[in-house]
């Protein structure tokens, strides 16, 4: 308890950093895995290509080569100027939205063809039917498997603690040099992660609950 209530203020500042890495990768997931399933279902070749060219991509390369290239080629070849930050949330996020865009990709085909023939018989684009009939009906199934992906997001965010953002791994590093019980750090570090994802499970789950009565 000592490590705790010693270093309280720390373990918060690594708290809400993690939920601050979580929340803003979840975001760009979110926006860019929903785009990226749209070039997946497009009927232009080029953006199916892309879409899957993504997809395949950062699914298979890990995480911490992600992080590698963010933080030690990006700032060199594209944008000098992004933080330690940024630069975490484009790994997380870009790395996370592959698999969201499989979950957003796979709810899409869970709704009836007919109903993108319909919407686009009365004069819709592809990407306003997208919007405005198909990712609505979409959404019911694809919340369930966000939550993994979410968690699994949640406990990915620890990588970023190797390259200087402040967030419960970093934390447990700075305690365990400052000579504190590494089992004590730990089991604390453990009780954190499991409050945020507890968190994301019991948000899901009120929104599986509220599309199910929405049904």
């Amino acid at each position: 308890m000592d490590v705790l209530l010693d270093n309280l203020s720390l373990f918060r500042e690594g708290f809400y950093g993690t939920v601050k890495l979580t929340v803003v990768s979840a975001l760009v997931a979110i926006v860019a895995g929903v785009i990226v399933a749209g070039c997946r279902v497009s009927p232009v070749l080029p953006l199916r290509i892309f879409g899957t060219a993504w997809v395949t991509l950062l699914r298979n390369t890990p995480l911490t080569l992600l992080f590698l290239v963010a933080f030690f080629v990006v700032p060199k070849v594209l944008y000098p100027d992004l933080d330690s930050f940024a630069l975490a949330v484009a790994a997380c996020g870009f790395y996370t939205s592959a698999f969201v865009a499989e979950a957003v990709r796979s709810g899409i085909n869970t709704v009836p063809l007919g109903q993108a023939e319909a919407a686009r018989s009365i004069g819709l684009t592809f990407t306003q039917s997208m919007r405005l009939v198909v990712l609505p009906q979409a959404t019911r199934n694809v919340v369930p498997p966000l939550s993994s992906i979410f968690i699994a997001l949640t406990k990915n965010t620890a990588i970023a603690g190797a390259f200087d953002n402040t967030e419960l791994f970093n934390v447990s590093k700075t305690l365990s040099n400052d000579g504190y019980d590494i089992v004590m750090i730990f089991v604390w570090i453990t009780v954190a992660y499991l409050i945020i994802t507890y968190a994301i499970n019991g948000l899901f789950r009120v929104l599986e609950h509220r599309l199910e009565v929405a049904r």
